[in-house]
């Protein structure tokens, strides 16, 4: 072997230790970097569930605010509910560390409860007509009253035949609805058909008349058999800081005409609230709902989601 070879074998071997060097460095650099990232990753995942977890708690935190609001609201006021008491305005959000919360209170018997059209297992006519007549305001098919009815509370089993004639069967359910979704399941109802209805209808589990100091002029004009829309709408700015205290101040109110109304179908007081509550902290963002029924002065919750 050349004496040139001889040299060369040493550097080579030192060219190579060299480049490992820079392997094992270039290694422990991207571990090193790979464990920071993991360990950040895994600080941010820690504190976004911390943050759902204080959000989650701060709107339940909103829902008991509510009831003591509404709780309070039936002590100290004169019995009546309407637009201008200050649970019914809806404040602006309220900053706190790292966020901000909001809270809505929104009166449920201004609206048309669905679960009228069924009164003790018993089919109500009245309430039938008036759903129709809401129905024809809104330019949606009459015999969708029919339809809810023939749901909650068939005539006979003959009304099964169109649902177990479906793709997938079902039978109509005899009971009350629990929520509005349930009108995708019952004929006649598509989406554009729900979202139209959702400003005017609700469902709630009692038989509730119409507060008629919440009640918009479609609702008014539904309710109050001859009863035009432009005489509705003259009768919600009239209660604007003048809100209706009994039944009998609505009734006298009313434009002169053979407009008539069933029995206890109208009242000035609200037993039933929809509590919206939004939590934002950090990325974290919460959304909780509660319906509230107010009992001897205090609200009680019917049901609840956290989302």
């Amino acid at each position: 072997m050349s004496s040139t070879g001889v040299l060369q074998c040493p550097a080579k071997q030192s060219g190579a230790a060299i480049i490992m060097v820079l392997l094992i460095v270039a290694l422990a650099t991207s571990l090193a970097a790979y464990m920071t990232e993991q360990q950040s990753l895994w600080q941010r995942q820690v504190e976004s569930q911390f943050s759902h977890v204080q959000a989650r708690r701060l709107g339940i935190a909103g829902i008991d605010w509510s009831r003591a609001v509404l709780g309070e609201d039936a002590r100290s006021t004169s019995g009546i509910d309407h637009e201008q008491e200050l649970w019914a305005m809806q404040l602006p959000a309220l900053p706190v560390e790292g966020g901000e919360v909001i809270g809505i209170i929104k009166d449920r018997q201004g609206l048309f409860n669905l679960n009228n059209l069924a009164r003790n297992n018993v089919r109500s006519q009245p309430d039938i007509e008036q759903f129709q007549r809401l129905l024809e305001i809104l330019r949606l098919p009459t015999e969708l009253a029919s339809d809810v009815a023939d749901f909650i509370q068939p005539q006979n089993d003959t009304e099964n035949v169109y649902y177990l004639g479906l793709a997938h069967p079902y039978r109509a359910s005899k009971q009350q609805l629990t929520e509005l979704g349930e009108l995708a399941l019952i004929r006649g109802f598509d989406k554009k058909t729900i979202a139209i209805l959702q400003d005017f209808v609700t469902v709630l589990p009692d038989f509730t008349p119409i507060n008629v100091n919440f009640a918009s002029p479609e609702i008014l004009a539904a309710i109050l058999k001859n009863m035009t829309l432009a005489d509705a709408r003259m009768m919600v700015q009239q209660r604007k800081g003048n809100p209706f205290k009994t039944a009998q101040d609505f009734l006298s109110r009313l434009p002169k005409g053979n407009i008539s109304i069933p029995a206890n179908s109208i009242s000035v007081t609200s037993n039933y609230f929809l509590v919206t509550g939004r939590a934002n902290l950090g990325e974290a963002q919460v959304t909780t709902k509660a319906l509230l029924h107010r009992t001897n002065g205090w609200p009680k919750v019917v049901w609840q989601s956290v989302q």
